[in-house]
């Protein structure tokens, strides 16, 4: 039996590295659902359409990375949260604009709820304005 914390982490791992949500979808609740105050994410309601968006991402930004900086569980409130610092540069093709050579460093937080074991919903808080304009997006 996996912690959250555990499975919090597999599922961050998943999701940042491009697995789409066939890569994701053990870790999550059937219909688990997303939000996020950010101008890309606005259609994205569910985990499923969060995790495919993050896969895409991969096309113009393939050298993607991220650096957690802090990992944090609230037993309580049956939560993790997750903030890291997300890097690429934009070289490969796709985006709203082809390759433009231009990088982001963007810090962001995953707040991801359980019930029970797995996530049955995820908060992303993310500045999308600064990191488009960083990567000539907008």
């Amino acid at each position: 039996m996996a912690s959250i914390v555990e499975t919090a982490k597999d599922f961050f791992t998943a999701c940042e590295t491009g697995k789409g949500w066939d890569g994701c979808k053990a870790f999550c609740k059937a219909g688990a659902t997303f939000s996020a105050q950010a101008e890309p994410l606005a259609d994205v309601k569910t985990l499923q359409q969060y995790c495919d968006w993050m896969k895409a991402l991969y096309t113009p930004l393939p050298n993607a990375s991220y650096d957690i900086k802090s990992f944090a569980v609230d037993h309580e409130r049956n939560n993790v949260a997750a903030y890291a610092v997300f890097s690429a540069t934009n070289t490969g093709q796709g985006g709203p604009s082809g390759p433009t050579g231009k990088s982001t460093r963007s810090d962001y937080v995953y707040v991801m709820q359980f019930e029970g074991e797995k996530i049955s919903h995820m908060t992303k808080i993310w500045n999308a304005g600064m990191a488009l304009r960083e990567l000539g997006w907008a």
